[in-house]
């Protein structure tokens, strides 16, 4: 792995200390092993299925979730590399028209895991996050460290809102908020996450779906939530009571997929999604928060493993996402970045064909 080449002189051993326990204070919302503010029973009831038991969600035949020990474990004894208090983007903040027309594809990147996506007339947007902190308090856990890509006053009117799963850097409670009282969009999240935001909000509507359900969006737009290998929690007592996914949209450019969050997982997640949908045009990949990596590897991809999914897609176009934004593992800032233009290279892929956005990049459809 290379060493990044932003970052702050050596600490001595008391600040270290220090920063470890701040730091460790930080990561547990984000790993959903704080008590929330909602711990309750309020959580999905439903059937048995395949990847559900009644009471919780799972990967069938994969990895759980690490214990809180493990968490522990990594906090306190492994180093960190330190990120800078800023890493500013090199785009400029994005301007987005009105609409997007057509079979025209226009998609921008706001910061971490938030994509507008713009065509057919249709405004859709990812796992929308444009707090400063990822986490349930105002005033502590990871900041920004960049603004994001996108204005909020500068969005325009939103149709759809696909939310991969209910973790702190994904679901941001008082972003949703704005958008249902300005737009009023719909709102597409797993099973379980209804619940979630309808504790926060009453009145906010949220469509649930179980994995590979289907919904019409108007246009010929689809969208269909796909099986990813992760877990979920906000709180001590809600771990998997709230399912995860990735978004596949069907109908817009050539077709989209949205990872959310997820590990490698031997290829499964890659090869279902090429199996059901196949000739994709563009995939929506995560390559950051990945070390330290065992305790990482079940549930964040690398970049080697980003690159490995993109070729099991077969997708024309890849944009990497989860990085630069929050300092939530051990990485460098520009770690992964570094790492996937490695692992392009070994594998022979051309580097624009799978970009590492940062906040304010734009891609569209018209050079494919």
């Amino acid at each position: 792995m290379r060493a990044s080449t932003v970052g702050s002189p050596p600490l001595p051993s008391s600040a270290i200390t220090r920063r470890k326990l701040a730091t460790l204070i930080a990561a547990v919302p984000i790993l959903g092993a704080c008590v929330s503010a909602r711990a309750g029973s309020d959580y999905y009831a439903g059937p048995v299925s395949d990847h559900f038991d009644g009471s919780r969600f799972f990967n069938p035949g994969g990895d759980g979730p690490r214990p809180f020990t493990d968490l522990l474990r990594w906090q306190l004894t492994e180093s960190r590399t330190a990120w800078p208090e800023s890493f500013p983007s090199p785009h400029p903040q994005d301007s987005p028209p009105a609409r997007v027309e057509g079979k025209a594809l226009r998609v921008s990147f706001a910061g971490h895991a938030t994509f507008l996506i713009q065509g057919a007339g249709l405004n859709i947007i990812t796992d929308p996050v444009f707090s400063d902190r990822a986490s349930p308090f105002s005033f502590y856990g990871p900041k920004r460290v960049n603004a994001p890509g996108i204005d909020f006053g500068r969005l325009p009117r939103i149709d759809v809102v696909l939310l991969s799963h209910g973790h702190y850097d994904h679901m941001d409670v008082d972003t949703l908020r704005r958008l249902w009282e300005r737009d009023r969009p719909r709102i597409l999240a797993p099973l379980g996450n209804d619940v979630i935001l309808r504790g926060h909000h009453p009145g906010m509507v949220v469509e649930a779906m179980d994995w590979h359900a289907r919904r019409d969006l108007g246009a010929g737009v689809a969208a269909s939530l796909e099986p990813v290998h992760h877990w979920s929690a906000r709180g001590l007592f809600d771990r998997n009571h709230a399912l995860w996914g990735g978004f596949v949209l069907t109908g817009i450019g050539d077709g989209i997929f949205f990872a959310g969050d997820t590990g490698f997982d031997q290829g499964r997640p890659f090869r279902r999604v090429a199996e059901r949908h196949p000739g994709l045009g563009l995939a929506l990949l995560p390559i950051g928060a990945y070390e330290p990596r065992w305790f990482m590897a079940p549930q964040h991809m690398n970049p080697d493993d980003a690159v490995q999914g993109f070729q099991l897609l077969g997708a024309h176009q890849a944009l990497g996402y989860h990085w630069g934004t929050f300092n939530l593992t051990n990485e460098g800032v520009d770690s992964p970045a570094q790492d996937l233009a490695t692992a392009l290279a070994a594998k022979g892929i051309e580097p624009a064909r799978f970009l590492a956005a940062q906040p304010g990049l734009v891609w569209t459809n018209a050079a494919t």
